[in-house]
């Protein structure tokens, strides 16, 4: 008897959304290719890490109920970002310290709660996938992700699937770029100074592109690498993964390159 597919919501995130939609239909991409059946909730909204990081719990909290309501009939959740899954999966049961029922349904979404690379090796077993990207390319580990979920060594896995690509790795590569949400707002001095660090090691690397599994991370340093004239190009993760490349990189508008892919 064939194993049932598991019903999966995807977890966009905003900058997703917003800035990027290809990261979410590489995502989708995947994780069908990995035997899943995958959905989007039109319910989900943020997962309220700004409001969180900037004291708001009352807000965070607000989102967060949202939240577990619209994934409450998924077998798993499924975020492109290692900061929006440890969210979900670090934080939201904190929020229900004094209230144990909703703590309760907190922890159940938490421990349905992945970042996308992660539960495709780890969950779904993936060893390998279909693409090709004839490029030198380099990888940042994103701080939530690496450091809240452990993610490391899962991408790596996975790219040394990929078809004539070359990975170096990044000197320091788990050192933090400087975006950190409104970190980079607050301090932006400092920020300034790690993100020219960061893209600095980068450079060094002699690699075409960067690689990363946290959009505002890629944002971040596809801006410094592009103040300072680099050449660099930068791409989500899961967009190589699953043969996607055919959209310009990162902060490049259309028809400014002759983008790759098939």
């Amino acid at each position: 008897m064939p194993k049932p597919e598991p019903k999966v919501g995807l977890f966009v995130t905003c900058l997703v959304d917003l800035f990027r939609p290809s990261v979410g239909f590489a995502a989708v991409k995947l994780m069908e290719a990995a035997g899943c059946r995958v959905e989007v909730p039109e319910l989900q909204t943020c997962c309220g890490q700004p409001a969180y990081n900037s004291g708001d719990r009352a807000d965070t909290r607000a989102i967060a109920l949202q939240v577990i309501d619209a994934f409450q009939s998924f077998d798993y959740v499924v975020a492109p970002s290692g900061s929006c899954a440890a969210m979900l999966k670090s934080h939201y049961p904190e929020l229900f310290d004094k209230e144990p029922d909703l703590r309760a349904k907190a922890e159940e979404l938490s421990s349905r709660t992945f970042e996308l690379v992660s539960f495709l090796t780890d969950i779904m077993q993936v060893s390998g996938v279909e693409a090709a990207f004839p490029e030198k390319v380099t990888y940042h580990d994103s701080c939530s992700g690496l450091r809240e979920l452990g993610v490391r060594d899962q991408p790596r896995k996975l790219l040394s699937s990929v078809n004539e690509l070359s990975l170096v790795e990044l000197p320091d590569a788990d050192i933090c770029c400087g975006f950190g949400g409104t970190f980079c707002v607050k301090y932006p001095d400092i920020s300034n100074t790690m993100v020219s660090s960061k893209t600095e090691s980068i450079e060094n690397t002699g690699a075409g592109t960067l690689l990363a599994g946290d959009l505002g991370c890629l944002m971040n340093m596809a801006g410094k690498l592009q103040r300072s004239g680099s050449d660099i190009e930068v791409r989500h993760v899961a967009e190589v993964l699953a043969d996607m490349t055919d959209t310009p990189a990162i902060g490049v508008a259309d028809g400014d390159v002759q983008s790759r892919g098939n």
